[in-house]
C-alpha cells in the first residue's frame, strides 16, 4: 500500500483511540476486575478497556504496516504512532531529534546486501562462496599475499597482534573467542575483530570458523539482506572480511608463516537506512525515589514482507504481522504507559519501544550503548517479547528467579486470574535471546514478561514467524489481562521500598555490583 494509504488509516486509528478511551467503557473489563476484591481495583489498571487493546493491535499489527521490518516504511509509521499515543498521555520526551526533545531515539542502519561472488586460493584448494567461503563484510575485492595470523585477533597481546605492524596485510585469526558460547558472543566477537583489524590498517581478515553455529546456517544467514547499527560513512566500504568452515582443522596451514592466498569477492553493498526507538518518560512522585527509574521496554519490529523475512511463506499472504511477536508486548507498554500516567508511581518509569530486534537487538543494543536516563539510575528493565502464547490462564516469565522481583510479578498476575510460569523452554536459552540482556549485560536486572507458554510446542509453532500471526487470531480477552497484570507489575515494582537485586551467583551479578557500585 502507497504511504499515502497507511498515513490515512492511521489518523483514522488515532481517532478511533481517541474515541474509545473518551468512552472508557469499563464493562468491556469487567472479567479481568471481578477476580479481585481489594481496594487495588480503584487503579487505572483494572480499567483499562478491551476495545481500546484490540484497536492498538489492530492497527500495529496490519497488513498496511508490512510487517514493520526495521528500515522500511512500516516501521516507520509504527513508530510515529507509539510517539503520538505517548504525547496523547502525556509523557515526557524522553529523547532528542535536531537539538529538540523527542520521543524518537534516531539510529542510522546499513542495510548490507549479500555478496554475489567469492573465491579463495589457497594453495592448489579453491574455496568458493556458499560451500567453505562466506563474505561478512567489505567492498569488491581482489587481493593476493602472504598472511599474518593474530590469535583471536581482538587484543595487542600474545592472543592477538603482539604490537606487530600489519598495515596492508592479509590476517587470519582464529574464530570466536575464549568466551563466545552463543550465536550473540559469536557475531560480537567477529564485528570487534574487523574494527580492529580495519583500525590497523589491515585489507582484509579471514577468521577460521569452527564455532557452535552450524555452518549450514552461516551460510544460509549470509546469503541474506542484514541491518546492522551504521559504524562507518555513507560511501565507504569496512575492511574485507570472511569466514572459513575450518571445522575438521582443515585449513590449519593458514596459522603458519609464509602462506599465501589469492581472494576475489563482489562485497556486499551497503545503503543507509534509518529507525528509532521511541521512548518517554513518566515522572515518580517520590522526592528521592523519582531519581531511580523502571523501564518497561517492547519492541515494535517484526520481519516485514516475503524474501525479506528469511521465512517460507505462501504467495496468497506474504505479510508477516507479528501480532504476537511482538505488537502484544508494545500494546502493552502502551496500556501500561496509560495506567502509570493517570496515577504516577513513586519511582520514574521510562517507557522504551525498541526496533531492530529481529534483526540481532539492535535497537536495545544502542540504547544500552546510548542511554536516555542514566544507567546507574535505572533499577530494573522489565522486558515483554514472546513467541505466542498455548496456555492463557499464565504468563510467562524468563528471569523470574534470577532478577528480584518475582512477588510483584505473581502478585500482579494473580490479581487478573493468572499463574505465573518461570522459565518455559530452558533448552531455548530464551533469556540471552531478547532486547532484556542488552540490559542484562549492563547490570540492570531485566525479565522478560511473556505470554503464557511452557514449551516450545505446535501451537506456538504455528503462529511464530508466520505469516498467520495476525490480530484475527488473538484471544483478546486474555490479550487484555496480559496488559493489566504487566501494568500492575510494573506499578508494584517502581512502589517498591529496595530496589530488586540479582540473584547470588547468576553470570550477571557481576555487572550489577560494578554498574551499581555494589
Amino acid at each position: 500500500m502507497q504511504s499515502s494509504s497507511i498515513l490515512n488509516l492511521l489518523a483514522a486509528l488515532a481517532l478511533t483511540t481517541a474515541s474509545v478511551q473518551a468512552q472508557n467503557r469499563p464493562a468491556k473489563a469487567a472479567p479481568s476486575r471481578s477476580v479481585v476484591t481489594t481496594p487495588t481495583t480503584k487503579l487505572p489498571e483494572f480499567s483499562l478497556s478491551r476495545a481500546e487493546v484490540e484497536a492498538h493491535m489492530r492497527f500495529l499489527a496490519s497488513d498496511e504496516l508490512e510487517g514493520r521490518r526495521t528500515g522500511e516504511q512500516g516501521n516507520r509509521v509504527a513508530a510515529r504512532y507509539i510517539a503520538e499515543q505517548f504525547r496523547q498521555l502525556g509523557l515526557k520526551p524522553a529523547g532528542t531529534v535536531d537539538n529538540k526533545p523527542d520521543y524518537f531515539q534516531p539510529i542510522s542502519f546499513e542495510r548490507v546486501k549479500a555478496a554475489s561472488s567469492g573465491t579463495m586460493l589457497i594453495g592448489k584448494d579453491t574455496l568458493h562462496l556458499g560451500k567453505e567461503l562466506v563474505v561478512m563484510a567489505g567492498g569488491p575485492t581482489t587481493l593476493s599475499g602472504e598472511v599474518v595470523y593474530v590469535g583471536y585477533g581482538l587484543t595487542d597481546g600474545d592472543d592477538g597482534y603482539k604490537g606487530r605492524d600489519v598495515k596492508g596485510r592479509i590476517l587470519v585469526a582464529q574464530g570466536g573467542s575464549p568466551d563466545a558460547k552463543g550465536p550473540r558472543e559469536i557475531f560480537s566477537a567477529a564485528a570487534a575483530k574487523r574494527k580492529l583489524a580495519s583500525e590497523k590498517g589491515a585489507t582484509a581478515l579471514i577468521e577460521l570458523y569452527s564455532e557452535s553455529i552450524p555452518w549450514g546456517f552461516v551460510n544460509q544467514y549470509f546469503n541474506r539482506e542484514q541491518l546492522s547499527v551504521a559504524s562507518l560513512p555513507e560511501g565507504s566500504a569496512p575492511v574485507t572480511h570472511l569466514w572459513v568452515n575450518n571445522a575438521n582443522n582443515q585449513y590449519k596451514q593458514l596459522k603458519e608463516a609464509g602462506q599465501t592466498v589469492t581472494i576475489r569477492t563482489s562485497g556486499r553493498p551497503r545503503t543507509m537506512t534509518t529507525s528509532a526507538n521511541v521512548a518517554g518518560i513518566i515522572e515518580g512522585t517520590d522526592a528521592t525515589l523519582k531519581d531511580e527509574y523502571v523501564i518497561l521496554s517492547a519492541h515494535f519490529d517484526h520481519i516485514g514482507v516475503g524474501k525479506q523475512s528469511g521465512t517460507p511463506y505462501q504467495p496468497g499472504d506474504s505479510i508477516f504481522n507479528g501480532a504476537r511477536d511482538n505488537a502484544m508486548g508494545t500494546v502493552a507498554i502502551l496500556e501500561a504507559a496509560k495506567a502509570l500516567s493517570q496515577q504516577r508511581p513513586k519511582r520514574s518509569v521510562l517507557v522504551v519501544a525498541l526496533t531492530g530486534e529481529e534483526v540481532g537487538l539492535l535497537g536495545s543494543r544502542y540504547y544500552a550503548d546510548h542511554p536516555l536516563v542514566p544507567l546507574k539510575q535505572t533499577i530494573f528493565d522489565m522486558n515483554i517479547d514472546g513467541a505466542g502464547y498455548n496456555d492463557t490462564t499464565i504468563v510467562s516469565v524468563i528471569g523470574l528467579e534470577r532478577t528480584g522481583a518475582k512477588s510483584e510479578i505473581e502478585t500482579a498476575a494473580k490479581a487478573f486470574g493468572l499463574g505465573i510460569f518461570a522459565e518455559p523452554a530452558p533448552e531455548q536459552g530464551l533469556f540471552d535471546r531478547s532486547d532484556n540482556v542488552s540490559f542484562a549485560a549492563k547490570g540492570i536486572p531485566a525479565p522478560t514478561f511473556s505470554p503464557g507458554f511452557k514449551s516450545f510446542d505446535e501451537a506456538i509453532q504455528k503462529y511464530y514467524h508466520q505469516a498467520i500471526d495476525n490480530p484475527e487470531s488473538l484471544d483478546f480477552g486474555y490479550t487484555l489481562k496480559f496488559c493489566q497484570a504487566y501494568a500492575y507489575a510494573a506499578r508494584l515494582i517502581a512502589n517498591r521500598a529496595t530496589r530488586p537485586q540479582w540473584s547470588v551467583g547468576d553470570k550477571y551479578e557481576a555487572a550489577g555490583k560494578a554498574l551499581y557500585g555494589q
